[in-house]
C-alpha cells in the first residue's frame, strides 16, 4: 500500500491473506485493523520521506485551502491524510463536495483552466454495491473531489480505518487551523504565493503523471503507457549519462505533449515546458523524432543535413537510440518522484 500497488484496505487485506494462504479460513481479527495499517504506512513514509514531509503537508493544506475557496458554494469538506496529517509520497488532497449537477463542478474548473478526468467507481464491499464519482485534478498538488448530492452535505460518512464518524474539516475550520497550527502565517496570500512560484519539478510531475492514461499502438509500444515508456527511457539514460542533468530531463519528458495533443505532441510538448526547460534540452525534444528518422534511413537529404549540423547530434542519435530501445515488457523502472528527485541531486550537486 504504501507503493501504491493498491490502494483498498480491504483489497489489501485479501491479497495478503492470500499471499499466506488462508484465503478461505481467516477470521476478521487474524488480519490487522486498518488502523494498524494505517500507522504502519505512516512509519514508512516518516522513514523515507523525513522532514520534507512535513513542509510538503503544509503546502497541501494551504493548496487545499485555495481549492476548498474555489469550491465554496458546494460546502467543500477537507478529508483524508492532508487533514489528519498522516501524507506520504503520492499522497492527493481528497475534498467532498456537494451538488446535484456534475456539470456545475466541471464547469467551474474548466473556468480555472484546470485540467481534470470524471471517474465513475464501482465498489462492492460485503455484497453490496456503492457508486462514487470523483473528479480528479490535476495541479501542483493532485485532489480527488467525491461528489455527493446535496442532501448529504450533514450525512455522517464512516471511516474505513476507524470505523468511526470520518474526520473532516469545514472551510472555517481549515481556517483556523491553520492559524493555530502555523503561528504567524498569512492566510490571505499563502495561497497566491504557492502559484505564483511553482517549482519547475512539480511543472514536470504535473505533466508526467497524466501520461500513465495515455495508452500507445501496440505496433510500436508494446510495454503500454506513455509514462512506463518514458520511465523506461530515463532509465535507460541515466546508466548511460547519469550526470547530465539537460540529457536526463529530456529523455524523461519528451513525450509529456501527449497528454495535451498526441497530433503535435512535440509543439505541445514544448509549449508546455517553455521557460522551465534549458535550450538544449527543448532541442533534444523537438528534434528526437527527426533524429528517429535518420537513424531509420527514411530522412530526407536536406533535413539530413540540417540535423547534422546541430550541436547536440550526436546527443539526438543517443536519445532516439534509447527511445526505441525504452519498449519492454515487464521491465522494472522507478517511479515519477524518484526520477525527478535522481535530477534534483544533479542540479544540487553541480549547482
Amino acid at each position: 500500500m504504501y507503493e501504491r500497488q493498491e490502494t483498498e484496505y480491504f483489497t489489501a487485506k485479501r491479497k495478503a491473506a492470500r499471499q499466506l494462504g488462508v484465503e478461505y479460513r481467516f477470521r476478521p481479527g487474524d488480519l490487522p485493523s486498518n488502523a494498524q495499517i494505517r500507522d504502519q504506512i505512516q512509519g514508512l513514509a516518516n522513514l523515507y520521506e523525513g522532514e520534507k514531509r512535513t513542509e510538503r503537508l503544509k503546502e497541501m493544506r494551504l493548496e487545499a485551502l485555495g481549492m476548498m475557496r474555489l469550491l465554496q458554494r458546494f460546502r467543500p469538506r477537507l478529508i483524508g491524510s492532508v487533514w489528519t496529517g498522516h501524507i506520504r509520497k503520492g499522497s492527493d488532497i481528497d475534498l467532498h463536495i456537494f451538488s446535484n449537477h456534475l456539470s456545475a463542478i466541471t464547469s467551474l474548473l474548466e473556468d480555472e483552466n484546470l485540467e481534470y478526468i470524471v471517474e465513475h467507481k464501482r465498489v462492492v464491499k460485503h455484497g453490496e454495491e456503492q457508486m462514487f464519482t470523483h473528479i480528479h485534478v490535476s495541479d501542483r498538488f493532485s485532489f480527488e473531489l467525491t461528489l455527493y448530492a446535496e442532501d448529504k452535505v450533514n450525512y455522517v460518512f464512516k471511516s474505513s480505518i476507524t470505523g468511526r464518524a470520518i474526520e473532516r474539516a469545514t472551510l472555517p475550520e481549515l481556517e483556523q487551523f491553520l492559524l493555530n497550527e502555523y503561528p504567524g502565517i498569512d492566510l490571505e496570500t499563502a495561497g497566491q504565493q504557492l502559484e505564483d512560484h511553482i517549482d519547475r519539478f512539480d511543472l514536470y510531475r504535473m505533466l508526467l503523471v497524466p501520461l500513465e492514461k495515455v495508452k500507445q499502438n501496440p505496433a510500436y509500444h508494446p510495454e503500454g503507457d506513455a509514462l512506463y515508456h518514458s520511465l523506461q527511457v530515463f532509465e535507460l539514460s541515466r546508466h548511460r549519462v547519469p550526470y547530465d542533468e539537460e540529457f536526463l530531463l529530456a529523455a524523461l519528458l519528451h513525450d509529456v505533449g501527449k497528454a495535451i495533443d498526441p497530433a503535435d505532441h512535440v509543439g505541445a510538448g514544448l509549449a508546455a515546458l517553455e521557460g522551465a526547460i534549458t535550450p538544449r534540452t527543448a532541442t533534444l525534444i523537438e528534434h528526437h523524432m527527426e533524429a528517429h528518422e535518420y537513424r531509420d534511413g527514411t530522412l530526407g537529404h536536406r533535413a539530413r543535413e540540417r540535423l547534422r549540423e546541430l550541436e547536440d547530434f550526436e546527443d539526438l542519435l543517443l536519445l532516439a537510440e534509447l527511445d526505441h530501445a525504452g519498449r519492454q515488457t515487464g521491465v522494472m523502472v522507478c517511479d515519477v518522484d524518484e526520477a525527478l528527485e535522481f535530477v534534483r541531486k544533479i542540479e544540487a550537486q553541480w549547482d
